[in-house]
């Protein structure tokens, strides 16, 4: 039986197609540090189990396509914090901030269309994209520049007429970007000269280091029709396993399609829409200490990576990732030797390769993802047998 070629074309994820190596070693008795993918340890905050636990009804019925209310509200009582509004109408609540691109993609695209991404960028939007072909046209960015945006010039000579969005994450995975206020600016201007779309992922935003304040493109006027914003409680709220994301955009009309998909999937999970809720009502210093708390473990990866001879890595200001090119050929290679020969007192590391991060072929082949998602003790002892493990590789 034949394949689609949809299927056949696309990615397999670079953050867990090497799972099957780690879950072999760990059989044999190894232990893993996992820095490959971004599963915070933090504790979901207990508001979330308590509002599920709290939630009285005796039938689980399907929830509204839109959302739950009470969560829609909260989400909306979220930004009006940043002075941004948004109406109830103008909030779709999704299966995480996954569902919430694939919708995107789908409403604003025709087959063959384009939308443009500064690379290296989160993997999966190649999968939510790839699945309704549509084609990611990448604006490169370079680590020694701390993967910020190229000039204005570099990104419109990308755009075609087939161009009909620019698509990104702030502050960035897998870079850990913070973009500027005149990076932001800049994307306004392309899209308003252009008409294209702004699909601006904030799943991140609020962890920012530095004294830096991560903005939502949403702070910004004139672009109403625009912009589109994806949310989730997955990350700043290390809630991953609950799938709440939403879109959430002022242009009605394509808020009142994208809700065509929305009814046709039928709805979101209720209770975990009741968790959310609760989480989206904590006050901000909750989001504080978590920043905090990456931004400690931030400067043990920085710190530990500009003292190791041959990488480049310019420090992270957002997020809880960091690319760096190591002094290696070949980083899958690297990251599969870590994994089956080399350990530090029966512990081992897993990175992600940064090479299906990019579009642009043949870059990233000697980068590596680290997730800095482990509690400092575990970070320190993950960030030293990284270092020994490149002597070692190297000789």
């Amino acid at each position: 039986m034949k394949l689609s070629n949809r299927i056949l074309d696309m990615q397999e994820s670079p953050v867990r197609k090497l799972v099957p190596i780690a879950t072999k070693v760990k059989k044999q008795g190894k232990k893993v540090l996992h820095l490959n993918i971004g599963q915070p340890d933090i504790k979901t905050p207990d508001v979330f189990m308590d509002a599920i636990n709290a939630y009285d009804t005796s039938i689980i019925k399907y929830s509204f396509s839109q959302g739950e209310p009470t969560l829609i509200n909260a989400i909306r009582d979220y930004f009006k914090r940043d002075d941004i509004l948004f109406d109830e109408d103008d909030v779709i609540i999704t299966n995480g901030g996954s569902e919430a691109l694939t919708f995107t993609a789908i409403a604003t695209c025709n087959f063959g269309d384009e939308i443009l991404i500064p690379e290296p960028f989160y993997t999966n939007y190649n999968g939510f994209t790839k699945a309704v072909d549509v084609k990611l046209v990448p604006i490169t960015t370079k680590a020694e520049e701390g993967f910020h945006l190229p000039s204005k010039n570099e990104i419109t000579k990308l755009i075609t007429d087939k161009t009909r969005a620019i698509m990104f994450s702030n502050p960035g995975n897998p870079t850990g970007t913070v973009l500027s206020d005149a990076e932001m600016e800049m994307i306004k201007e392309i899209a308003l000269e252009n008409n294209l779309y702004i699909i601006s992922d904030e799943v991140y935003r609020g962890i920012a280091f530095d004294g830096l304040n991560s903005r939502s493109m949403g702070e910004l006027d004139g672009i109403d029709e625009n912009l589109i914003i994806i949310e989730s409680v997955s990350k700043k709220f290390s809630a991953c396993g609950a799938r709440i994301g939403s879109i959430l955009s002022k242009n009605k009309q394509l808020m009142k399609n994208i809700l065509k998909l929305a009814q046709a999937r039928l709805c979101v999970a209720t209770l975990e829409q009741v968790g959310a809720a609760a989480l989206y009502q904590l006050v901000p210093s909750y989001l504080e200490s978590v920043k905090d708390e990456y931004e400690k473990r931030r400067d043990i990866v920085y710190e530990t990576l500009n003292h190791i001879p041959g990488v480049v890595c310019e420090k992270p200001t957002g997020a809880f990732y960091v690319v760096a090119k190591l002094p290696v050929d070949n980083a899958e290679a690297f990251v599969i030797w870590l994994l089956e020969e080399f350990d530090v007192d029966g512990e081992t590391i897993m990175l992600a390769p940064a090479e299906g991060f990019y579009a642009t072929e043949g870059l990233g082949v000697d980068e590596v993802r680290i997730a800095y998602v482990l509690n400092s003790a575990d970070m320190q002892r993950a960030m030293a047998i990284l270092k020994q493990g490149l002597i070692a590789y190297n000789k």
